[in-house]
């Protein structure tokens, strides 16, 4: 009798907390995407764990929903947690109006920066196309922890296409080259895109084809490790560098370790000696406790652009800071 008892009462706190999180999360989708419709914006994120019971990070892609859920230590057996995640599943596709096999769940670890973007996750691939900006994006919900398109940036690669006609261009850390896309898009003279994974730089390339952009003559894709290029690039040659930079990276194919803090005031003194006169650079990164050491870097315009970049969907609740770097 007492088990029986004990069982109802774990499945009574279970339905409270599951409609307490229906609750939240109907009314936070209701608010943001309204803001979405408005702005015409069809991939933005509609809940970053809002409910300590439900960490959570769920973002719309245009007719499909990609939730990610934080690992911790949630004190369930596998099966229990599967059916958690079931459950949770259905709210999700309830609230939104979706069908189940629209919502794309993963378990992810909480990790300092995006080193975590190269992990695989898993084998299945389910691939999308969804637009953004009057551009179209691969992204891809399955194989890995992230999607392929952080959308925290919206605002940043906007700003990047809007004043990159006939200037040359240097993506680092490009990951899959939505910066690269905007800026072909915009008119850039050159575009040259660098990451450390084959895999990404394939993947922007990729996305430089599907929009019908990919020039070979002035899109330049490179597959190495970012830290060994940057000591390589001639001076005074790049008008426009965008730098995202992971928190911490150790990889086997990287002759040392980077540390974003430590190492950031010589990352940037190698990216202004590659800028031309009145060259920028777009500086951002994960690390929630960053500091710019802006007396260690040698020019005097220095801005905070990290509120002017945050999109709606992501305020008060964005660790990235960014800042414009100007020679």
């Amino acid at each position: 009798m007492l088990n029986l008892y004990l069982a109802q009462a774990m499945e009574y706190d279970f339905s409270k907390k599951l409609e307490m999180f229906e609750n939240r999360l109907r009314k936070v989708y209701k608010h943001i995407s309204k803001l979405a419709r408005k702005q015409e914006i069809a991939c933005y994120r509609i809940y970053d764990h809002d409910l300590p019971e439900f960490p959570f990070a769920i973002e719309v892609y245009k007719d499909v929903v990609h939730a990610a859920e934080y690992k911790r230590k949630h004190g369930m057996e596998d099966e229990e947690h599967e059916a958690w995640l079931q459950a949770c599943k259905e709210t999700i596709a309830k609230v939104l109006e979706m069908p189940v096999d629209s919502i794309f769940m993963k378990v992810r670890q909480r990790k300092a920066g995006r080193q975590g973007q190269y992990e695989k996750f898993g084998e299945e691939k389910v691939e999308r196309i969804v637009p953004e900006g009057g551009l179209n994006f691969i992204i891809n919900l399955t194989d890995y922890l992230d999607t392929g398109l952080f959308l925290d940036h919206r605002i940043t690669r906007n700003m990047v296409r809007e004043e990159c006609k006939g200037k040359r261009v240097l993506n680092l850390f490009c990951y899959t080259g939505s910066f690269s896309v905007y800026a072909a898009h915009g008119g850039a003279a050159s575009v040259t895109s660098v990451d450390l994974s084959k895999t990404y730089i394939n993947w922007a390339k990729r996305n430089m084809q599907f929009n019908k952009l990919y020039n070979d003559e002035k899109h330049e894709f490179v597959n190495a490790d970012v830290m060994e290029i940057i000591r390589e690039l001639p001076a005074d040659t790049f008008d426009i560098i965008v730098c995202d930079p992971p928190t911490f990276s150790n990889s086997k194919r990287m002759d040392d370790t980077f540390d974003v803090q430590r190492d950031h005031v010589s990352l940037i003194k190698q990216l202004l000696k590659s800028c031309r006169d009145g060259g920028k650079i777009y500086f951002s990164n994960n690390y929630k406790n960053f500091v710019l050491d802006k007396d260690s870097i040698p020019t005097p315009y220095i801005k905070d652009i990290t509120a002017a970049t945050t999109p709606f969907d992501f305020q008060g609740k964005l660790h990235r800071c960014c800042f414009l770097i100007e020679k």
